[in-house]
């Protein structure tokens, strides 16, 4: 195969479930040594397009070429052997196996007909090391941060020594530090002709990283733009079909009176003499790397981790949350990280999820009065544009995107005083993280106290009012939104 010759050509590929078209006459190219990526907005059709290049789909129509001969792949085994390789945006480790296990699944070495364990640990060891996470590869996956399993799928794929590796959102649960370690082993890879599909919904990764990006919008194919001479707007309006307003679209709300206070707070192991004040009105964002603390925090003021140290006031009064109940009476609501795992129960419906915490509200004399939770939940729905098929649809089956917006239906169906929201907008598209943003602000205007945690340094400083920075489980900094740069907020926390 030349230079010249795409190592993979998509030609025409349609895909349809139920009725519902997923995808129609998407066609690209990518060429060996080329970080190719692809954008679109959460249900635009990018995760059935991945399943039919990893042979988990077969295609309605179409045809996928590999080098100058188009190939129908049996299966994803099939894909891998043939030089396709994926990592997917949410770790799918074997829980109870460990990390040199996950990483060589189904392709251990041996030794005389039995696993090779030394030389299987030295190779997953090697593989750790060279995306920087130092862990025994004798760890069980299910030991692991979502960060840090996410880097053992890296290894994972990085050990097939792919022709193709497609990288669904790589760093939606990576710290700035091994984002750039990731992003050198990428640029590696580009350096030695292998092909990368790249989709991130950070446009300032792919500015950082891509040779060209493929745009799909509603399952169709928009255009493929070269990124030097593309404007971050230019993509956004490709991607969205519109103008896009701001970004960050925080409103200016005069900060009423305090109603959460922490002095002190700790959880043992976890984090120690963490205080603030949080107002109505106001958005205190909380940054810092991950593992710094900050999700601890959360979980302690929620009950799921009760405090072992310190104290909590809810509107000048001193409660002890030791367990999600009593955060859910006193009017907290927790919008998690990992919305799969904590957030929903996927198989059930959008209604069930929504109106699970104030079933109680439903009910009389010990029966669930169905018709007014359905009322209750599709108004709710609605109130945050959810795209569904009905409100009875199982909320496994929809975009990452309006998942989240049905895990936040589902809190402020609470009617909370005070929100907590952990990386609200990870791993959605930025149309759907506009949406987002207003509503935060929206929510901000009417009075609600919101806690927000993010990794992402321009959604801290684009949402927040105040700004607090942990390290290793302290607080070490503390910013105006005037005062806050990003500078200023990776300094904290990153020096001792």
């Amino acid at each position: 195969m030349s230079e010249s010759t795409p190592v993979m050509r998509v030609q025409h590929i349609a895909k349809a479930f139920g009725g519902v078209q997923a995808l129609q006459d998407v066609h690209f190219e990518i060429f060996p040594g080329e970080v190719h990526a692809l954008l679109g907005e959460n249900g635009a059709g990018k995760s059935t397009l991945i399943k039919i290049l990893t042979g988990v789909y077969q295609p309605d129509a179409g045809e996928v070429w590999l080098g100058e001969r188009p190939i129908r792949f049996a299966g994803p085994r099939d894909a891998q052997e043939q030089g396709i390789a994926a990592i997917y945006q949410e770790p799918s480790l074997f829980p109870d196996l460990d990390i040199a296990e996950n990483i060589l699944v189904g392709r251990q070495p041996t030794r005389r007909g039995a696993v090779d364990w030394p030389r299987m640990y030295r190779e997953a060891g090697r593989l750790l090391a060279r995306l920087g996470l130092t862990v025994d590869p004798r760890t069980k996956a299910r030991e692991l941060s979502v960060a840090q399993q996410q880097v053992v799928e890296i290894a994972r794929a990085l050990s097939i020594q792919a022709k193709v590796l497609i990288m669904d959102e790589p760093t939606s649960s990576l710290t700035l530090h091994e984002t750039e370690e990731l992003f050198a082993i990428v640029r590696q890879l580009r350096a030695a002709r292998t092909a990368i599909v790249f989709i991130s919904h950070r446009l300032e990764e792919l500015f950082a990283l891509a040779d060209r990006v493929t745009i799909l919008r509603d399952g169709t194919y928009v255009g493929t733009r070269d990124l030097v001479g593309v404007t971050r707007d230019e993509l956004i309006q490709m991607m969205v079909g519109r103008p896009l307003g701001e970004l960050f679209p925080k409103p200016t709300v005069p900060a009423g009176e305090v109603i959460l206070a922490v002095d002190g707070l700790g959880v043992a192991g976890a984090f120690s003499g963490v205080s603030f004040q949080l107002r109505r009105g106001e958005i205190l964002g909380l940054a810092g790397l991950i593992g710094a603390g900050r999700t601890n925090v959360a979980r302690a003021l929620f009950g799921t981790e009760p405090a072992t140290a310190g104290t909590i006031q809810l509107a000048g009064q001193v409660v002890t949350i030791d367990r999600p109940a009593v955060a859910l009476a006193l009017g907290i609501g927790y919008v998690p990280e990992d919305r799969k795992e904590h957030g929903l129960v996927l198989e059930m419906s959008i209604g069930r999820n929504i109106t699970l915490p104030v079933l109680g509200r439903f009910a009389r004399l010990s029966w669930l009065d169905e018709d007014r939770e359905r009322q209750a939940a599709t108004a709710e729905a609605g109130r945050l544009a959810v795209k569904m098929a009905g409100i009875d649809q199982p909320a496994g089956q929809l975009s990452g995107g309006n998942q989240q917006k049905v895990v936040l239906a589902k809190w402020l169906g609470t009617r909370p005083r005070v929100l907590i929201l952990d990386e609200p907008t990870r791993g959605i598209d930025v149309g759907t993280k506009a949406a987002v943003h207003a509503l935060m602000g929206e929510l901000a205007a009417q009075g609600l106290a919101i806690l927000m945690i993010s990794s992402e340094l321009p959604e801290v400083l684009g949402m927040s009012d105040r700004i607090l920075v942990m390290r290793e489980g302290r607080l070490t900094g503390q910013f105006s939104r005037a005062e806050a740069t990003q500078e200023k907020i990776m300094a904290a926390a990153t020096t001792a």
